[in-house]
């Protein structure tokens, strides 16, 4: 889950500029929260500014990012169609559930991390660690341009957070 997190302008200004509503039935809140993040990610430029995944509680381990999908505040389009784009209900439940019970949601994330650990990853021969999780290792490496984009983009981070 989203719970802690950033997100970069690039990532989701075409969704807070244009026009259509992911969440009919939310518009308002949806109209004031992409006024929020307007005045955080301007219409062009700023592609590396960051914002919260979480307006609300930024830094803590909690449940808000339900709670914020089921108000019509989530940030990435993935979020928003945890909600909007859930024929079954299927996974509209859980959003409920862990809204409504952090204590189920603590308790579930913590049973797929031990299950995440159990996990054999592949190596050698059969797969491969990558050294920028977008790409293929061999894509990434013949690609000189986008390895100068990463490092910069790596090496600008990392002075934003010291």
């Amino acid at each position: 889950a989203h719970t802690i997190g950033r997100s970069r302008c690039v990532s989701f200004r075409q969704w807070i500029y244009e026009h259509s509503y992911d969440y009919p039935r939310y518009a308002v809140n949806d109209y004031v929260y992409r006024q929020i993040l307007r005045s955080i990610c301007p219409v062009s430029g700023g592609d590396d500014i960051r914002t919260s995944l979480d307006l609300r509680t930024a830094a803590s381990f909690d449940n808000q990012y339900f709670i914020n999908l089921l108000s019509g505040k989530g940030l990435l389009a993935s979020d928003r169609k945890l909600v909007s784009q859930d024929a079954d209900d299927e996974i509209a439940y859980w959003v409920w559930a862990y809204a409504y019970d952090q204590q189920l949601f603590f308790r579930h994330f913590v049973e797929s991390m031990l299950r995440m650990t159990r996990v054999n990853p592949l190596t050698a021969s059969e797969g491969e660690i990558r050294e920028y999780c977008r790409y293929t290792n061999s894509y990434f490496g013949q690609n000189a341009e986008l390895r100068q984009a990463v490092k910069a983009r790596r090496v600008q981070e990392v002075n934003e957070e010291n």
